[in-house]
């Protein structure tokens, strides 16, 4: 499978969540799956990168052109696809992927699950989606989307269109399935 994960571009982070990351990454490579993901080369985008390059993946990365400066960009992909707008990265980012994960991030990472989600909701497309929960870090988010749907705002099925694990290697087995 082509996994699509998001996920943090800083460092500034608890070292927990570029561990993570960096399973993540290995568990993909070891798995077979491929890589695509934002391109940086720091943070959990950095981590995962690693991860499958360690392992002899193939690492697939999408960025817009803006983003071409020394540092910002993971420079072992297997291919590298630019773009000019981060909707066009979005939208390629899809089109390129089987599965998608969402892995601790800020709100680009969120805008990018919440964009999935919706689509899947709406039954354009039926690729899995799984939620890296890595130290609880999303609770509070699980929490308010079950908030949403007992409200009536979603259907509670929605729910189970969402694969949610604090393990790596669960989150995978339970996508594969």
């Amino acid at each position: 499978m082509k996994i699509c994960v998001f996920g943090a571009s800083s460092n500034d982070i608890d070292p927990k969540f570029i561990e993570a990351g960096e399973r993540l990454g290995h568990l993909m490579g070891c798995k077979g799956h491929s890589l695509v993901f934002g391109g940086g080369a720091t943070g959990l985008m950095g981590a995962f990168a690693r991860g499958i390059t360690e392992e002899g993946g193939a690492s697939i990365g999408v960025a817009p052109t803006f983003f071409d400066r020394p540092g910002v960009l993971f420079s072992e992909c297997t291919e590298f696809h630019f773009t000019e707008t981060m909707r066009e990265r979005k939208d390629l980012m899809d089109k390129l992927s089987d599965a998608f994960i969402m892995t601790p991030g800020g709100i680009g990472t969120m805008e990018e699950f919440f964009e999935i989600f919706t689509l899947r909701q709406l039954g354009r497309h039926s690729k899995p989606i799984g939620i890296l929960n890595t130290g609880g870090y999303y609770d509070e988010l699980i929490s308010m989307l079950k908030h949403t749907a007992e409200k009536g705002f979603m259907s509670m099925r929605c729910m189970d269109m969402l694969c949610v694990s604090e393990d790596p290697e669960e989150l995978l087995e339970m996508m594969e399935k």
